[in-house]
C-alpha cells in the first residue's frame, strides 16, 4: 500500500478544492454590469460613485488587481491645487477643488481635507513672470490666486531661506484656498458610498482579456471568471498602455516612477505647501509631523514602485537650500509610484475605437487633486457620451495637434 506524507495529502486535498472551486465558478452564468470600471483607486471609485450619483447608473463594477487604494491613490503627497493655465485644466482642476471642500460631508466620511494654502515659488525672473501670467490667467477663469511678494512668503513660511545660495525666492503664485487631504480616506469614503448604492468593488481581480464583438464591448475576462459590461471604463494609471493594448489601440503615454519621502515627526512649523520648480522639490507638514518631500518624475521609462538613492540626493539638496532646517532630520520611508505621462502633460479623458470602450489617464503627475473633479467628467462622458468638463481631452487631440499644454504647471511632481 502506497504511503502518503501529511504534506503530500495537503497538497493534494488543495489541488482537488481548487479544481473544485474552478468548476463550480465555470457552471455560473456570467455577471453582467451596466457599466464595469477597471481600477479600484480614486479616479475609478470616483467615477463609479458620480456614475450613481448623478446618472442613476447603479449596476456597476469596480475591478482592482490588488487592493482597494494601493496604487497611485495610496502613494502621492495628497496637494489640492487648480491654478493651472490653460482654460481646460483650470476648469476641472477647480471643479475637483471645489467638490472637495465638501467632500467629507457627501460622503459621509472624514476625508481630512485641510484648505491650507500652497504657493509655488518663483526664483528666477522668468519664473515671476510665468507666475504673473498664470495669475491674470486664473482671475479671467474665476480660479482665486493671486502673487505675492518675498516678504509676505516669509510671514507664511518663517522657516523659508528667500536668499538661497542659488536661487532667491523672489515672490510666490498663492492659492490660498488650496491645500490637502487624507489619500486613503478619499479612496475609502468613495468605495464605501459605492457599496451603499449596492455596487460590486471587487479586489484581487486581474483583467486578462476585453472581450468585443462587432468593434464594440461585451465584457472582460478576469482571474476571477468572465464579468459581461456594456460600458468599460479604463481608469488604471501606469498601466493604461497595457490594458489599451488588450482592447486593440494604443495610448500615447509613457510610464515612469515618481517617487516621494518622508521624514521623522518634528513638532508644527510649516503650515502651508511649498513647491519649488526651480530647484524642482516641494514639501508640506503632515498631521502627524513628518515633512512630506517629493521632487521630479524619473528620468527614464519604468514600473518602479521603490524608492532609489538619485531621489533622496538630489531633491533633498534642493529643498535645503530653500530650508536649510530639513538638513538636521531624518529620513522615515520613501516609495514611489507609476505616473502615465503625456506628451502634453494634460490627461486623457476620451472615447476609444472600441466601442463603448472609454479611457482616463495622462494624469502624470497631478493625479490625486483631480480625482473628484475627474470622476464627475468621466462618468458623464460614459453615462452620455459627452461631458463639457472632458471636451478638450480626447485622444483626437494629439492628431489634430489641439494641445492642452500644461509642461510648466504640471512640470514639478506634486
Amino acid at each position: 500500500m502506497k504511503r502518503y506524507s501529511a504534506f503530500a495529502l495537503a497538497r493534494e486535498a488543495f489541488r482537488n478544492h481548487q479544481g473544485w472551486e474552478r468548476a463550480w465558478r465555470d457552471a455560473q452564468p456570467k455577471k453582467h454590469y451596466d457599466a464595469i470600471i477597471v481600477g479600484a483607486g480614486g479616479h475609478g471609485l470616483a467615477t463609479a460613485y458620480y456614475l450613481g450619483k448623478n446618472h442613476g447608473i447603479r449596476n456597476v463594477a469596480i475591478i482592482e488587481k490588488g487592493w482597494l487604494g494601493g496604487g497611485n491613490t495610496g502613494r502621492n503627497t495628497t496637494i489640492i491645487r487648480s491654478n493651472y493655465l490653460q482654460d481646460p485644466s483650470a476648469a476641472i482642476y477647480e471643479k475637483s477643488r471645489s467638490l472637495y471642500e465638501t467632500l467629507s460631508q457627501d460622503l459621509n466620511y472624514n476625508i481630512m481635507y485641510s484648505p491650507r494654502g500652497v504657493m509655488m515659488l518663483a526664483q528666477t525672473e522668468h519664473e515671476v513672470r510665468g507666475y504673473r501670467r498664470t495669475a491674470h490667467a486664473n482671475a479671467l477663469q474665476g480660479v482665486d490666486t493671486t502673487f505675492i511678494s518675498p516678504k509676505k512668503v516669509k510671514e507664511l513660511v518663517p522657516i523659508i531661506e528667500l536668499k538661497g545660495p542659488r536661487y532667491p525666492v523672489l515672490g510666490a503664485l498663492w492659492q490660498e484656498r488650496a491645500g490637502t487631504a487624507r489619500h486613503d480616506a478619499v479612496a475609502w469614503g468613495y468605495a464605501r458610498a459605492c457599496s451603499d448604492m449596492g455596487m460590486d468593488v471587487i479586489q484581487k481581480c486581474e483583467v486578462t482579456g476585453i472581450q468585443r464583438e462587432g468593434g464594440r464591448v461585451t465584457g472582460v475576462s478576469t482571474t476571477k471568471g468572465d464579468i459581461g459590461c456594456n460600458k468599460l471604463g479604463i481608469v488604471v494609471a501606469g498601466h493604461s498602455g497595457h490594458l489599451a493594448e488588450m482592447a486593440g489601440f494604443r495610448l500615447p503615454i509613457e510610464s515612469v516612477a515618481l517617487q516621494a519621502l518622508v521624514s521623522e515627526p518634528i513638532k508644527p512649523c510649516m503650515d502651508v505647501v511649498v513647491m519649488a520648480n526651480t530647484v524642482h522639490g516641494y514639501m508640506s507638514q503632515s498631521d502627524k509631523g513628518e515633512m512630506v518631500i517629493g521632487g521630479g518624475a524619473d528620468g527614464y521609462n519604468n514600473y518602479t514602485q521603490r524608492g532609489s538613492f538619485h531621489h533622496i540626493e538630489e531633491t533633498v539638496r534642493a529643498l535645503c537650500e530653500t530650508f536649510p532646517m530639513i538638513s538636521r532630520l531624518k529620513m522615515l520611508r520613501q516609495w514611489g509610484g507609476i505616473v502615465d505621462m503625456t506628451g502634453d502633460r494634460s490627461p486623457i479623458l476620451s472615447k476609444t475605437p472600441v466601442e463603448n470602450v472609454f479611457i482616463n489617464c495622462g494624469w502624470g503627475t497631478g493625479g490625486f487633486k483631480a480625482i473628484p473633479g475627474s470622476g464627475w467628467g468621466f462618468a458623464e462622458l460614459m453615462a452620455k457620451g459627452h461631458s463639457p468638463l472632458t471636451e478638450a481631452f480626447g485622444m483626437e487631440r494629439f492628431r489634430e495637434g489641439r494641445f492642452v499644454d500644461e509642461s510648466v504647471a504640471a512640470g514639478v511632481a506634486h
